[in-house]
This record gives C-alpha cells, structure tokens and sequence, in this order.
C-alpha cells in the first residue's frame, strides 16, 4: 500500500535528503504537496519528478513562474502562507516540515490537526509553542497524528530511548559540532565574516543553520526542543562539543550508564528512521570503521565564546511564550548579520537585549500559548530586534 507524502521546505537540504530517500522507493509513495521559497525552478522539478498533486511557493512574486515551469502538467501551484496551510490540511500519512523559522508551526499544527504523522525537522515549532503542539498531537491522536523527532540530536535520544522508562532517564546530553569558529580566539570573532559562518566543518546545510550552528544558537534552540520534546528539565539536559559530529546524542539512566548514537554526519539517518517508524530499514549511509577513527573527542562548551546557551536556559527557566520571543529575536538578529548591520558577536547582544526589555512585560511572557499569542510575540519581537540593530 504506497503511503501519501507531503514535504514542506523541499528545496532545503532536509527536503533533498527527504526526497532522495523516498525516490529510491517510488512504488510505496505518492507524494500530495511540495513547498520551498525562492528556489522555484527546483521546486518545479522536484514536483515533476515525483509527480505532486501541488506545489507551492511561499513567495507570491514567485507564483507566476512556477505556473510557467509546471504548465501542462497537471500539478496544481500556489503561492503564500495560507496556501502553505491549506496544503497542509490535504490528506496525507506522513509530513515533513522541514521549513526553516517560526513560519514552520502554523503548517505543523495544520498536519497534525489533520491526523497526520509529522516529521519536525523545524526546531522553532516546538520552541516556540511546545506545549500546544504537544497538545494538538495528542488531541488529534485517534485521527493518526503523531510527532517524531528529524533534528539528528533528537531522534538519536528518541532512538536511545526505545523500551526504556523516562523515570529511569538521569540526564539528556546533545552534541554540538562547535561549527565553523570553534577553535577560533574569542577576541577575533568580531571579525567574522559572512562566508566565513556560512562553511561549516562537517554538515552540508543550508547558509542559516550554518551560522545559527558558528553562534551555537541552533544548539541553544535544541537544548528548548528537548526540554519540550521529551519533558525533562533544563538542570537534566547537557550540551557536549563534539568535533567529529558522529555521536549525536547520549541518554544518561539512573543506574550511571550511557546509551549513546553513534553514526555518520547524514541528516537521511535521522529522516529514513522517521519515514520507516516502528521499523528500520536499509539507508544509503555510509558505516563507520572506528579503527579507522581511533578517538572521539568531546569537550565542555564555553559560554564566553556561544552565549546562547546560557540564553537558552534561562528562556527554559521563564517558560511562557519566551520560547517565541527568543526565536523571533534569533532570526531578526541573524537577518541583520547577513544584511551586514550588525557582526557575528553582536547578535547574541540583540537577542539578550530583547529578551531583557519583553520579560518586563509579564502579560506577553506569561499569556496562554496559543497561535494568535505566540505569533504576536514572535512580531513583538521582532520588532523590537529591529529597533535594537538600528540604533547599534
């Protein structure tokens, strides 16, 4: 029985990796909606490839030239956010969101709310509202939905803890690469260039991921994605520099042992156990040879030189919609590093600075999690990201 297949955020690099796993089995899929942003001309051919009833551009002036590339074909095409959402209420078995920001929630919740198994790729949906996507999968559970971690990190501990009991789970560590400026001086990395956060070690990634992966703020966000995913609290969750980016995570039980993943640094991993969920099947990864390797190599992360993560365990602290606040402040600062406003230390000060002046507001911090508020914090935020990197 071929299973129905939606990929939101297919031009990315979690969307390639989606899409050759699933084209090297044609027959057990078809595939319902596509999305991407700029990318329209891959876009369009992915869709051909895998024959999708729509593809989708998040970019209206993009529209008419998917409508061109797709034209005669048959796959229906949109534009937009709504369109996104709409996409992702047609019936389908299993989603992958894989859109990167805050845009990626409202899709997210639409797929669940449908019955859906959703592939979370997109840490920012359960950073920014853990506790309602956790609720709306579980509300909608006798539908099918259902929520499997895609970060490497994450499905490596959701891996480590098959059979066991949380009760028994004594601590979380997640690994972090330490990125492009890990071995840098601290005093030089005002200096950093654009390209230069943009090539990562290891990691084949998209151009934010890689800088937000230099800054540690993509493990600042996966250190909240844990803490919401798996329900432990910020003093039982570790974050490890782990150069080699081959054990992904290890699991700490109360008898003092450690269940760690180890496996290449290929995101299909982590996607082609969410695809085959309960099962494994065969990926086209490559094995490791540890005689080869001989050492692994881990060292405690530095909070002088990646003060996200101590930001990221005092949003853990606040709780509320800071979680919201603190991505959207990311994001803005990230855009402005790219922009050329503001240089690679500064953006850590902005997301500090906004968190300090919106924690003030305890109505915005301390609301109910629901859509409207955490996208209004989300636009708080930003906003006054934007006023900081203005003035800098």
């Amino acid at each position: 029985m071929t299973r129905r297949i939606s990929i939101f955020g297919s031009t990315g690099s979690i969307g390639e990796s989606t899409i050759d796993l699933i084209a090297r089995d044609p027959e057990a899929y078809e595939t319902v909606a596509l999305t991407g942003g700029h990318n329209v001309a891959r876009l369009a051919e992915q869709a051909l490839q895998l024959q999708a009833e729509i593809a989708v551009t998040a970019h209206e002036e993009n529209l008419a030239e998917l409508r061109d590339r797709l034209a005669g074909s048959g796959i229906e095409t949109a534009a937009g956010a709504r369109a996104i959402e709409e996409a992702a209420r047609r019936p389908a078995d299993w989603v992958m969101s894989a859109i990167v920001g805050a845009a990626g929630l409202p899709p997210g919740l639409a797929a669940l709310e449908e019955g859906a198994t959703l592939a979370l790729a997109n840490k920012e949906t359960l950073v920014t509202a853990g506790p309602l996507v956790l609720e709306t999968a579980r509300k909608h559970a006798d539908k099918g939905a259902r929520l499997l971690p895609v970060d490497s990190e994450h499905s490596a501990v959701f891996q480590g803890l098959v059979g066991e009991e949380m009760s028994a789970v004594e601590r979380i560590i997640i690994t972090a690469s330490g990125g492009a400026f890990r071995d840098w001086p601290i005093e030089k990395l005002a200096e950093a260039t654009l390209a230069q956060a943009s090539a990562h070690p290891n990691w084949d990634m998209g151009q934010r991921i890689t800088i937000d992966s230099a800054s540690m703020f993509n493990k600042a966000l996966e250190l909240i994605e844990t803490h919401e995913f798996f329900g432990v609290g910020p003093d039982k969750i570790e974050v490890l520099v782990h150069p080699q980016s081959l054990v992904h995570a290890l699991v700490g039980f109360n008898d003092g042992a450690l269940m760690a993943h180890i496996g290449p640094p290929d995101m299909r991993h982590a996607i082609g156990y969410a695809l085959h969920w309960p099962t494994r099947k065969r990926l086209p990864v490559d094995r490791l040879d540890l005689a080869a390797i001989g050492a692994l190599e881990f060292r405690a992360p530095d909070e002088t030189r990646w003060p996200a993560l101590r930001l990221a365990r005092e949003v853990m602290q606040a709780g509320g919609l800071s979680g919201a606040v603190f991505n959207a402040a990311k994001e803005a600062a990230l855009d402005g590093f790219i922009a050329g406003r503001i240089n690679f230390v500064r953006m850590s000060e902005v997301v500090e600075e906004v968190l300090t002046r919106l924690s003030a507001d305890s109505g915005l911090i301390h609301a109910d999690i629901n859509l409207d508020n955490v996208l209004r914090a989300d636009q708080m935020a930003r906003n006054e990201a934007a006023r900081i990197i203005e003035t800098t």
